[in-house]
Protein backbone atom coordinates (compact mmCIF):
# COMPACT_ATOMS: atom_id res chain seq x y z
CA UNK A 1 0.00 0.00 0.00
CA UNK A 2 1.03 3.16 -1.03
CA UNK A 3 0.20 6.27 1.62
CA UNK A 4 2.22 9.14 0.10
CA UNK A 5 5.50 10.35 -1.60
CA UNK A 6 8.46 7.85 -0.61
CA UNK A 7 6.40 6.40 2.29
CA UNK A 8 5.41 2.09 1.70
CA UNK A 9 2.86 0.46 4.33
CA UNK A 10 1.39 -3.36 4.31
CA UNK A 11 -1.62 -1.75 5.91
CA UNK A 12 -2.68 -1.21 9.39
CA UNK A 13 -0.12 0.99 11.40
CA UNK A 14 1.97 3.26 9.16
CA UNK A 15 3.11 5.91 11.69
CA UNK A 16 6.54 5.01 11.36
CA UNK A 17 7.41 4.92 8.38
CA UNK A 18 5.31 8.08 7.79
CA UNK A 19 7.19 9.64 10.43
CA UNK A 20 10.68 8.48 8.68
CA UNK A 21 9.17 9.37 5.68
CA UNK A 22 8.58 13.47 7.81
CA UNK A 23 11.62 13.28 8.82
CA UNK A 24 13.97 12.88 5.62
CA UNK A 25 11.55 15.18 3.59
CA UNK A 26 12.28 17.95 6.30
CA UNK A 27 16.33 17.34 6.13
CA UNK A 28 16.31 17.78 2.37
CA UNK A 29 14.27 21.06 2.44
CA UNK A 30 16.99 22.52 5.22
CA UNK A 31 19.53 21.16 2.72
CA UNK A 32 17.56 23.17 0.07
CA UNK A 33 17.31 26.34 1.95
CA UNK A 34 21.27 26.06 3.16
CA UNK A 35 21.41 26.10 -0.64
CA UNK A 36 19.70 28.86 -1.16
CA UNK A 37 20.39 31.25 1.83
CA UNK A 38 24.50 30.69 1.87
CA UNK A 39 26.53 29.94 4.96
CA UNK A 40 24.78 30.84 8.35
CA UNK A 41 26.09 34.04 9.54
CA UNK A 42 26.66 33.56 13.37
CA UNK A 43 25.49 35.95 15.92
CA UNK A 44 28.22 38.63 17.79
CA UNK A 45 27.41 36.57 20.55
CA UNK A 46 28.40 33.31 19.13
CA UNK A 47 31.77 34.54 17.09
CA UNK A 48 32.72 35.73 20.81
CA UNK A 49 32.70 32.15 22.41
CA UNK A 50 33.89 30.63 19.64
CA UNK A 51 37.33 33.14 19.93
CA UNK A 52 37.22 32.69 23.49
CA UNK A 53 37.02 28.61 23.46
CA UNK A 54 39.94 28.91 20.74
CA UNK A 55 42.02 31.25 23.04
CA UNK A 56 41.13 28.97 25.93
CA UNK A 57 42.18 25.77 24.77
CA UNK A 58 45.68 27.13 22.93
CA UNK A 59 48.14 24.64 23.16
CA UNK A 60 50.77 27.89 23.79
CA UNK A 61 48.55 28.75 26.74
CA UNK A 62 48.39 25.13 28.14
CA UNK A 63 52.26 25.10 28.19
CA UNK A 64 52.50 28.58 29.24
CA UNK A 65 50.28 27.11 32.36
CA UNK A 66 51.96 24.16 33.37
CA UNK A 67 55.47 25.86 33.17
CA UNK A 68 54.59 28.68 35.31
CA UNK A 69 53.18 26.69 37.80
CA UNK A 70 56.54 25.55 39.46
CA UNK A 71 57.13 29.47 39.92
CA UNK A 72 53.54 29.82 41.33
CA UNK A 73 54.09 26.77 44.04
CA UNK A 74 57.87 27.83 45.17
CA UNK A 75 56.77 32.26 45.12
CA UNK A 76 53.69 30.67 47.87
CA UNK A 77 55.79 28.73 49.42
CA UNK A 78 58.07 31.72 50.11
CA UNK A 79 55.33 33.99 50.63
CA UNK A 80 53.90 31.50 53.43
CA UNK A 81 57.00 30.92 55.10
CA UNK A 82 57.87 34.83 55.40
CA UNK A 83 54.72 35.18 57.11
CA UNK A 84 54.74 32.23 59.24
CA UNK A 85 58.91 32.62 60.64
CA UNK A 86 59.31 34.21 64.04
CA UNK A 87 61.99 35.97 62.10
CA UNK A 88 61.50 39.22 60.92
CA UNK A 89 61.10 39.68 56.84
CA UNK A 90 64.88 40.12 55.59
CA UNK A 91 66.21 37.69 58.18
CA UNK A 92 63.57 35.09 57.53
CA UNK A 93 64.48 35.73 53.58
CA UNK A 94 68.33 35.44 54.70
CA UNK A 95 67.88 32.67 56.92
CA UNK A 96 66.30 30.76 54.03
CA UNK A 97 68.83 31.18 51.72
CA UNK A 98 71.28 29.96 54.26
CA UNK A 99 69.26 27.01 53.58
CA UNK A 100 70.82 26.61 49.88
CA UNK A 101 74.76 25.82 51.42
CA UNK A 102 77.62 27.33 53.76
CA UNK A 103 78.71 29.60 50.80
CA UNK A 104 74.79 31.69 50.80
CA UNK A 105 75.42 31.50 54.38
CA UNK A 106 78.89 32.65 54.54
CA UNK A 107 77.67 35.20 51.77
CA UNK A 108 74.59 36.81 53.68
CA UNK A 109 76.96 36.89 56.85
CA UNK A 110 75.51 33.87 58.67
CA UNK A 111 77.97 31.57 58.80
CA UNK A 112 78.94 30.61 61.50
CA UNK A 113 75.48 29.47 62.67
CA UNK A 114 74.89 27.89 66.05
CA UNK A 115 71.87 25.98 66.88
CA UNK A 116 68.51 28.20 67.56
CA UNK A 117 70.43 31.10 65.91
CA UNK A 118 69.50 32.81 62.67
CA UNK A 119 70.81 30.98 60.16
CA UNK A 120 71.00 27.60 61.43
CA UNK A 121 69.82 24.62 59.58
CA UNK A 122 70.96 21.09 60.62
CA UNK A 123 71.76 19.77 57.19
CA UNK A 124 74.80 22.76 56.70
CA UNK A 125 75.78 21.21 60.50
CA UNK A 126 78.13 18.35 58.91
CA UNK A 127 79.97 17.38 62.55
CA UNK A 128 76.96 17.66 64.52
CA UNK A 129 78.29 19.76 66.84
CA UNK A 130 75.48 21.99 66.70
CA UNK A 131 77.30 24.61 64.54
CA UNK A 132 76.40 25.17 61.25
CA UNK A 133 78.86 26.12 58.38
CA UNK A 134 81.73 25.86 60.97
CA UNK A 135 84.32 24.22 58.83
CA UNK A 136 83.86 27.01 56.54
CA UNK A 137 87.03 29.18 55.65
CA UNK A 138 87.47 32.79 57.43
CA UNK A 139 84.97 31.39 60.21
CA UNK A 140 85.97 30.11 63.29
CA UNK A 141 84.20 28.36 65.84
CA UNK A 142 84.59 29.90 69.47
CA UNK A 143 86.30 28.11 71.74
CA UNK A 144 83.55 27.44 74.50
CA UNK A 145 81.87 25.43 71.73
CA UNK A 146 84.49 24.03 69.34
CA UNK A 147 85.10 21.07 72.28
CA UNK A 148 81.83 21.62 74.40
CA UNK A 149 80.26 18.12 75.97
CA UNK A 150 76.68 18.23 75.90
CA UNK A 151 75.12 18.64 80.22
CA UNK A 152 74.93 15.38 81.65
CA UNK A 153 71.62 13.25 80.87
CA UNK A 154 71.85 14.64 77.07
CA UNK A 155 73.41 12.35 74.74
CA UNK A 156 76.07 13.86 72.51
CA UNK A 157 75.19 14.71 69.20
CA UNK A 158 75.48 12.30 66.40
CA UNK A 159 78.58 12.93 64.00
CA UNK A 160 77.15 12.89 60.53
CA UNK A 161 79.84 12.32 58.38
CA UNK A 162 79.24 13.39 54.34
CA UNK A 163 76.48 15.52 55.19
CA UNK A 164 77.91 18.72 54.29
CA UNK A 165 75.14 21.21 52.77
CA UNK A 166 74.69 19.16 49.99
CA UNK A 167 71.20 18.54 48.34
CA UNK A 168 72.43 14.95 47.50
CA UNK A 169 72.30 12.32 50.43
CA UNK A 170 75.64 10.00 50.61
Amino acid sequence: MVNGPGTVSSGGNHVGATFASYNRTMSDMDAIRAAVRGPVQLSRRERRAMATRAQALSPMRILTQVLLLPVVVVGLTVSIYIRTSPYERDDALRHLAALAGCETALAMGLAPAYEGDLGYHRRNDSDGDGVACGDVAGAAVPPALAGATPPPGEPAPAARPGTGAKFLRP
